[in-house]
C-alpha cells in the first residue's frame, strides 16, 4: 500500500510540474512577451483559465505528502523556502486576480509586476527545494546556499520555455505551435520533480503511516480521483481553442 501512495506522490508531483509549469513559466515572461497592456492581456487571457485547475494538484499533493506520509516530514526541514513559496503564491495568485478589478495604467503595471515577480519567486522556491531534498535535507550551509540558486534558476529557466512553448500552442504563433512541441516541454518540466522523487524514495517509505491507517486513506480519497481527472478533461477540453477570456 506505501508503494501505491508513492507512486500517488510521484504522479501528483510530476502533475503539478508540467501543468503549473506553464502558467509559472508565462508569468515569468509577462514583461518580455507583453510588450504592451494588451499583449499582456492576451497572454493572462491564454493561461488564467489553467491555474486554478493546476492548483488542485499541489493541494491534494499536500494532502498525500501529511496523510500517506506522516513521518517524513520532507518539508519541515525546509521551512524558509516553503514560505518563500507560499508568499510568492499568494503574490502570484493577488497580481492575477486584482489586475484587473481597477481601471487606470499603474494599477495594471503593478499587478502584472506582482504576477511577474510572484511566479519568478514559486520557481525559484521550487528549484531551491529539489536541491535541497535532493541533498538529503542537510543543514544549510554555504554550499547548499549556492547549489540553492543555481537550482533556482535553473527551474526558472525551464518553466520559462515551457510557457513559451505553451503561449505559441494556445495563441497559435510562432514555429513552435504545435502540440508535440507542449508536450516535449511539460514532459522537460516534470523531469525534475521525477528525478528527485526517485532519489528521496526510500526516506519517503520511511516514514509512511501503517497499512490499516493507508487501506482507510484509499477508501476515502480513491473515489474522488476522477473527478480530479475529469475536472482537468474539462478545462482543457473548454479553455484550450476558442476565443480567450477577458475576465482575467
Amino acid at each position: 500500500m506505501d508503494i501505491f501512495w508513492f507512486l500517488t506522490f510521484a504522479v501528483l508531483l510530476a502533475g503539478y510540474f508540467a501543468l503549473e509549469g506553464f502558467d509559472i513559466g508565462l508569468g515569468v515572461l509577462l514583461p518580455v512577451l507583453g510588450r504592451s497592456p494588451a499583449a499582456r492581456d492576451r497572454l493572462v487571457g491564454a493561461m488564467a483559465p489553467f491555474v486554478l485547475a493546476n492548483e488542485v494538484w499541489l493541494v491534494a499533493l499536500a494532502g498525500v505528502l501529511s496523510g500517506a506520509f506522516p513521518a517524513s516530514q520532507p518539508l519541515s526541514r525546509v521551512y524558509p523556502l516553503v514560505v518563500a513559496l507560499l508568499l510568492a503564491w499568494i503574490v502570484r495568485d493577488a497580481g492575477l486576480w486584482f489586475r484587473r478589478r481597477a481601471d487606470g495604467a499603474a494599477w495594471r503595471l503593478f499587478w502584472d509586476g506582482a504576477l511577474c515577480a510572484g511566479s519568478a519567486g514559486l520557481a525559484l522556491a521550487w528549484g531551491a527545494i529539489l536541491v535541497a531534498v535532493a541533498r538529503g535535507l542537510r543543514p544549510l550551509d554555504a554550499p547548499g546556499v549556492v547549489a540553492g540558486a543555481a537550482g533556482g534558476v535553473a527551474l526558472l529557466a525551464l518553466f520559462a520555455w515551457h510557457g513559451r512553448t505553451f503561449a505559441a500552442w494556445r495563441l497559435r504563433e510562432g514555429p513552435r505551435a504545435g502540440g508535440r512541441a507542449l508536450l516535449l516541454s511539460a514532459c522537460a518540466a516534470a523531469a525534475p520533480a521525477v528525478l528527485v522523487t526517485a532519489a528521496a524514495g526510500a526516506h519517503l517509505l520511511d516514514g509512511a503511516a501503517p497499512d490499516p491507517a493507508l487501506t482507510v486513506l484509499s477508501v476515502m480519497v480513491v473515489p474522488f480521483a476522477p473527478i480530479l481527472v475529469g475536472a482537468q478533461v474539462w478545462v482543457w477540453r473548454t479553455f484550450s481553442r476558442g476565443a480567450l477570456p477577458t475576465f482575467f
